[in-house]
């Protein structure tokens, strides 16, 4: 078999393992990653590009490494799962930073946190001065949380005493790309006259909409194809 044919199956091979490497891992594996999860995911990488490229190295044993990379990974995961300790060992504990306003420079030096770094991630967090902040840790992935003190936190609704009205369920999507989100309409109870109705109040055809969507308070918005807009500034 000529090399680059057996590149091409073998890349095919290592995109099919990776998609099912992942799809068997979850969502956290794919989400901000704690320190287990990065040394995994770049010595799984590691592998996979052998897979792909290394032409020298038998595929059976590749793909055999690989599967042995998930398989610990998996197990790793039902462990913490299941042990608090283990999960603890894996995924290592959130790091208080600030405490009651005050900075917690021993934490900081622990983890080689810098002020500036601490000042960024603040800042991300809409808090420009630390004094705004009763409490900031570091969490296991690395992104900041915080607790700001209570003269400078947002207003809602409830502080005002402010009637609202409850909130049920998610936004239900009507229609996508032009086409009727059947499943949808079935799953809530939703007729196809109904979503019609909706239509013709709007002048509307299904053809024409892009993408429709019920609000948790039942409000529907619609957007068409034709935005009759005379200066779009989201031309290329």
């Amino acid at each position: 078999m000529p090399e680059y044919v057996e590149v091409i199956i073998r890349s095919i091979c290592t995109f099919g393992l990776l998609l099912i490497g992942a799809k068997l891992l979850g969502k956290q594996a794919i989400s901000k990653m704690t320190i287990f999860d990065f040394v995994a995911t770049i010595t799984m990488g590691a592998v996979a590009a052998q897979i792909a490229f290394n032409t020298h190295i038998k595929l059976h044993l590749l793909i055999i490494a690989f599967c042995v990379l998930v398989a610990v990974v998996f197990l790793v995961s039902l462990i913490s799962l299941k042990n608090q300790k283990a999960r603890k060992f894996f995924a290592g504990d959130p790091t208080i930073v600030i405490q009651n306003g005050k900075i917690l420079e021993h934490n900081m030096k622990k983890m080689r946190y810098t002020l500036d770094y601490l000042n960024q991630q603040l800042r991300e967090k809409d808090a420009f001065h630390i004094e705004e902040v009763l409490y900031a840790i570091v969490e296991v992935n690395g992104s900041l949380t915080l607790l700001k003190k209570p003269q400078f936190r947002s207003v809602v609704k409830q502080d005002l005493s402010i009637q609202t009205n409850e909130e049920l369920k998610l936004p239900i999507e009507l229609i996508m790309d032009g086409i009727v989100m059947e499943r949808n309409l079935k799953e809530n109870n939703l007729s196809q006259n109904w979503l019609q109705e909706e239509l013709n109040k709007r002048n509307l055809q299904i053809d024409e909409v892009v993408y429709a969507v019920q609000a948790a308070n039942g409000n529907i918005y619609m957007d068409t194809y034709k935005d009759n807009i005379t200066s779009p500034i989201d031309i290329e």
